[in-house]
């Protein structure tokens, strides 16, 4: 059965536009001259497959491999729901990912910058601020993870934080020494700022930065608000500081430091070693800046 027919359909029985309809045939007509010798009507996983990976070799955009494949989808469903094929070769394909932009970095100075500035604040919300970024840029949590943080889980004898990530996953989270007297400092005030009313009492107490809202736990939008505030007040550019911006300095600066991809996928809680290849940039240059000083055809080498 031709395209045409395909289209046919597509118009009269799901109103597609005729945008549609046109992007539909030209991507159709991608994939047939892609398959020659074979056909629409006669390739199977593997020819799709195979045309996948080229178009993947020839650099085509992955966003761009997406929605023909998602033509390619829907046309041999037509075939099978017509008869005219008995299985679908397209059904299990998976369409290619984009890669994700990096999140907006920030330098070791800035971080610096943003502690230094909290620190300053010695009232009670200032010292919430400084222990909840001390522990943020310390293990790289994710926001949810640091405001959903219980008194409980707090802190193990050898200063470490047991961390219950998604999917239920657990991990160990290491504090540094600023991280560990900046938590120390809020504890011994935390009990001051607990909301005043029985019910929101025992709803905020379990937390280790409670508040009087119905989580019982500061939100991640407030944190979020208190960070650029901070930032504005250390004379950073606000939109470009958020709890994701720090975990994200956290991974990158380790990485630059000479820590182990692995490790900081750990760190993160990450499932798969792929999410934290996002960063593998920072290892390229470390990498490229090792052989310059330490290869002994280098020229920079002394």
């Amino acid at each position: 059965m031709s395209v045409e027919s395909f289209l046919e359909m597509m118009s009269a029985e799901r109103g597609a536009a005729e945008n549609t309809l046109s992007a539909y045939g030209r991507d159709l007509n991608d994939w047939s001259a892609a398959l020659k010798p074979r056909t629409l009507m006669n390739a199977s996983t593997g020819h799709l497959e195979g045309v996948l990976a080229g178009w993947a070799a020839s650099e085509l955009g992955a966003s761009t491999a997406a929605r023909k494949l998602s033509a390619m989808k829907q046309y041999c469903l037509f075939l099978q729901t017509e008869g005219l094929r008995t299985d679908n070769p397209a059904h299990r394909l998976r369409a290619p990912k984009a890669a994700k932009p990096l999140p907006k970095g920030m330098s070791q100075d800035e971080v610096d910058t943003l502690l230094d500035t909290a620190a300053s604040d010695t009232s009670p919300k200032g010292l919430r601020m400084i222990a909840m970024l001390e522990i943020l840029y310390a293990g790289g949590l994710r926001v949810s993870e640091l405001v959903g943080l219980r008194t409980a889980q707090t802190l193990r004898r050898d200063g470490c934080l047991m961390i219950k990530g998604k999917g239920g996953r657990e991990r160990l989270i290491p504090l540094t020494p600023p991280a560990l007297d900046a938590l120390q400092a809020w504890q011994t005030i935390r009990e001051q700022t607990l909301p005043k009313t029985d019910a929101s009492v025992a709803r905020a107490k379990p937390f280790l930065f409670p508040s009087g809202g119905k989580l019982g736990h500061l939100t991640r939008e407030r944190f979020a608000q208190l960070l650029k505030d901070l930032a504005r007040d250390a004379g950073l550019q606000p939109a470009r500081i958020s709890p994701h911006v720090l975990r994200h300095a956290f991974a990158t600066h380790l990485l630059e430091g000479g820590a182990d991809l692995r490790a900081v996928q750990t760190l993160l809680g990450h499932a798969d070693i792929s999410t934290t290849q996002i960063y593998t940039h920072v290892l390229d240059a470390r990498l490229k800046a090792l052989v310059a000083t330490a290869h002994p055809l280098s020229e920079t080498k002394s």
